[in-house]
C-alpha cells in the first residue's frame, strides 16, 4: 500500500531529504527557516530551563538537551516541523529518577531509552500510536498535568519545604500544611507572571506571552529585592563548578563537554557505579521514557500532519528520537522528545524544513554562551507560573470535557482510571491498565455485536417453508472467544427439539480458537441428540479454520453447502 509507506519505511534523515533535497531549497525558504528557528529558539530557552528544574536537575541540562538532542533529532528524524527538547510529559518520570540516582542515573536512563527507541524503529513499530486509545492518552496526559502543577506549588507560593514526599497524596498534605507560611513576595511575582501569560493572547501579538511575563517577573523580583523582599531566583538556587575550578551562581556560560553519563553527579554527589544491578534498576524508567517518547513524538507528528497536509515517516521519527537521546547524555542532555506546542509555533512562524529546528538548537546554544549571567535573574516563582501554564495546556481540558459529555461510559471509565493511576501511582501502571481495560471493554462490546437469529420465516431468503422439525439460524458477527460460547449455548436452547438445524454463516467474518472449540462442542451436542446439522455459506477465514482443524462432513449428521440456496435445496430433499 504505497499511501501507507510512511508508516512502514525507515530512511534516516527522511524529513531533511524530502524537504531540502527532493524539493528545491531556495534562499527564500532558508530565510523562512531562519526566522522560525530564531522564534522557537527564544521560546525554548526558558521552557528548557524550567523543565530541567522540574525534572530535578539544574537548568543548564535542559538547555544542553534542547541544543544537542534538538539538533540531532531534526537532522535524522522523520517529521519536517517537529521541535524536540525537554517536555512536561517526562517530568513525572525523570523527577523520581533524579531524586534516587542523581543526574548520572537520569542520563543513563535517557541513554538506555535511546537504545530502546532505535530498536522500536528498526522493528518498524512506528504504527505504535494507532494502538493507543484516545481515553488512555487523555487520561495519562491529564494526570501528568496534575502532578506537574502540584510540583510547582512550592515555588509558586515560596514555601520553605526541603523535600516533598514521594507519593502524590503526601505531597498535597505537605504543601497544604506549609501553605500558611507562604512568601508574599514570591506569590506576587508568580501571580503577576501567570496573569500576564493568561491575558497576553488577547492582544493577538506574534510575541509569545511567557517572554514579556518573565521579563516583568524579573523586574518585579528586583524591585522587591530592593525593598528587602528577596525572591528566590535561578542564581540564588543553583551554582556550578567548572573543571578548571571556576565556580559561580546560576548557569555556566560554557558549552558542555563530553563525559560518560555514569561519571556525572550521582547519589550524594559521587559518580554512579555502572553495574548490571544499576542497569536493571533503571530499566523500568528507561522503558517508560522510551514508550512515552515514542507516543509523544508520533502524536506531535500526527498533529503537524493535520496542520500542514504533509506526512511524517513514523519509523524514521522514532529513529531520530532514539539517536538524539543516545547522543545527548554524553554532553549532559536530559531526555528529549518532540514538543507539540513548540512544533506548532515553529510551523506558524513559517518553517519550511527541519533546518528551522536545527537553527532553534543553535539559538539555544548562543543564548547559553551570551546571556547565561542574565538568565540567573529569572525568579523561581515565575518559572513555576510558566510551568503551571504548560500543565494547563498539556491537560487538554476541553478535550476531556468533550469526551466526558459525548463518549460511551466505557471510555469515560478508561479516562478516569488512567488519570487516577497516573496521579496516585505510576504512569506505566496507568497506561498498561488503561490499554488492558480499553481492550476488555472493546472485546465486550464486540462480543455483544455477535447475535443469533431465526430466519426461517424470511420469505426473501427462504422462498419455501422448511420441512417439519427443521430450523434456520443466522449468526452475525465474529465467532471469537468472548462471543462463541454464548452464541452456541443460545443455539442449543433454541434447537433442543429439532430434527435438523441449518446454520447460515455468511455474516461470520472470523472464527478463532475459542469459536472453533465452541462450534465443535455444538457439533458434538447435535450428534448426541441425533440432530442433523447443515452449515451454509462459510467465509474464507472460518472455512480455512475448519479445514485446519480437520472438521469433515459426516454422512447423515454434518454437511456443508457453499450457498444458502444450495443448503435449502438439500434440506428440501430430506
Amino acid at each position: 500500500m504505497p499511501h501507507r509507506a510512511h508508516l512502514f519505511s525507515l530512511r534516516i534523515a527522511n524529513a531533511l531529504r524530502e524537504s531540502c533535497l527532493a524539493e528545491p531549497y531556495t534562499g527564500r525558504r532558508f530565510a523562512r527557516d531562519l526566522m522560525a528557528g530564531i522564534t522557537v529558539g527564544i521560546i525554548a530557552i526558558p521552557l528548557a530551563m524550567a523543565l530541567a528544574i522540574a525534572s530535578g536537575v539544574p537548568p543548564q541540562y535542559g538547555l544542553y538537551s534542547a541544543m544537542i538532542a534538538g539538533f540531532v533529532i531534526a537532522l535524522t528524524g522523520g517529521s519536517r516541523y517537529s521541535i524536540s527538547g525537554p517536555t512536561a510529559a517526562f517530568v513525572v518520570i525523570l523527577f523520581p529518577v533524579a531524586q534516587q540516582f542523581g543526574l548520572a542515573g537520569l542520563l543513563l536512563a535517557t541513554l538506555m531509552s535511546g537504545l530502546i527507541l532505535v530498536a522500536l524503529a528498526l522493528a518498524r513499530l512506528g504504527r505504535l500510536i494507532e494502538y493507543i486509545p484516545e481515553p488512555v492518552t487523555l487520561g495519562f496526559t491529564s494526570g501528568i498535568a496534575i502532578v506537574i502543577a502540584t510540583l510547582q506549588v512550592r515555588d509558586f507560593f515560596g514555601l520553605d519545604i526541603e523535600e516533598l514526599p514521594e507519593s502524590w497524596l503526601g505531597k498535597v498534605e505537605t504543601l497544604l500544611l506549609a501553605l500558611p507560611e507562604l512568601d508574599p513576595a514570591s506569590l506576587a511575582v508568580a501571580a503577576i507572571t501567570l496573569g500576564l501569560m493568561i491575558l497576553w493572547p488577547k492582544l493577538k501579538t506574534p510575541v509569545p506571552g511567557h517572554l514579556p511575563a518573565l521579563l516583568i517577573g524579573v523586574g518585579l523580583s528586583l524591585l522587591l529585592g530592593a525593598f528587602g523582599q528577596e525572591v528566590d531566583t535561578i542564581g540564588s538556587r543553583f551554582s556550578y563548578l567548572l573543571p578548571d575550578g571556576t565556580s559561580g551562581q546560576g548557569i555556566p556560560p560554557v558549552l558542555p563537554s563530553f563525559e560518560w553519563p555514569w561519571l556525572q553527579s550521582g547519589p550524594g554527589g559521587e559518580p554512579l557505579a555502572l553495574s548490571f544491578e544499576t542497569l536493571r534498576a533503571l530499566l523500568p524508567a528507561a522503558f517508560t521514557i522510551a514508550m512515552l517518547g515514542a507516543i509523544e513524538s508520533l502524536l506531535c507528528a500526527v498533529v503537524l500532519d493535520g496542520m500542514t497536509g504533509k506526512r511524517h515517516n513514523a519509523n524514521t521519527e522514532l529513529l531520530g528520537q532514539g539517536l538524539g537521546n543516545l547522543v545527548a547524555p554524553f554532553f549532559g542532555g536530559i531526555t528529549a522528545t518532540a514538543a507539540i506546542a513548540r512544533s506548532a509555533a515553529n510551523y506558524r512562524a513559517g518553517a519550511e524544513s527541519p533546518v528551522s529546528a536545527m537553527i532553534h538548537a543553535l539559538v539555544v546554544m548562543a543564548a547559553l554562551l551570551a546571556i547565561a549571567p542574565l538568565l540567573s535573574y529569572l525568579p523561581m516563582a515565575s518559572m513555576a507560573a510558566m510551568l503551571l501554564m504548560v500543565a494547563w495546556n498539556m491537560s487538554e481540558a476541553h478535550k476531556v470535557v468533550a469526551l466526558v459529555r459525548r463518549a460511551p461510559a466505557g471510555d469515560i471509565l478508561v479516562l478516569v482510571v488512567c488519570l487516577s493511576l497516573t496521579v496516585l501511582f505510576d504512569m506505566v501502571i496507568a497506561i498498561a491498565t488503561g490499554i488492558v481495560l480499553a481492550s476488555l471493554l472493546f472485546v465486550r462490546d464486540l462480543a455483544a455485536m455477535t447475535k443469533v437469529s431465526e430466519i426461517g420465516g424470511n420469505r426473501r431468503l427462504v422462498p419455501e417453508p422448511l420441512p417439519q422439525g427443521w430450523s434456520l439460524y443466522k449468526i452475525n458477527g465474529p465467532l471469537f472467544f468472548a462471543a462463541a460460547d454464548r452464541v452456541f449455548s443460545e443455539l442449543e436452547l433454541l434447537c433442543r427439539y429439532n430434527d435438523g438445524v441449518l446454520l447460515y454463516l455468511d455474516g461470520v467474518p472470523m472464527l478463532d480458537a475459542g469459536g472453533l472449540s465452541a462450534l465443535e462442542k455444538f457439533i458434538a451436542s447435535c450428534r448426541e441428540r441425533n440432530v442433523k446439522l447443515l452449515i451454509a455459506d462459510l467465509q474464507f477465514q472460518p472455512l480455512k479454520a475448519l479445514a485446519r482443524a480437520g472438521i469433515q462432513p459426516v454422512e447423515g449428521r454434518l454437511a456443508f453447502a457453499p450457498t444458502l440456496a444450495e443448503a435449502l435445496e438439500r434440506v428440501g430433499k430430506t
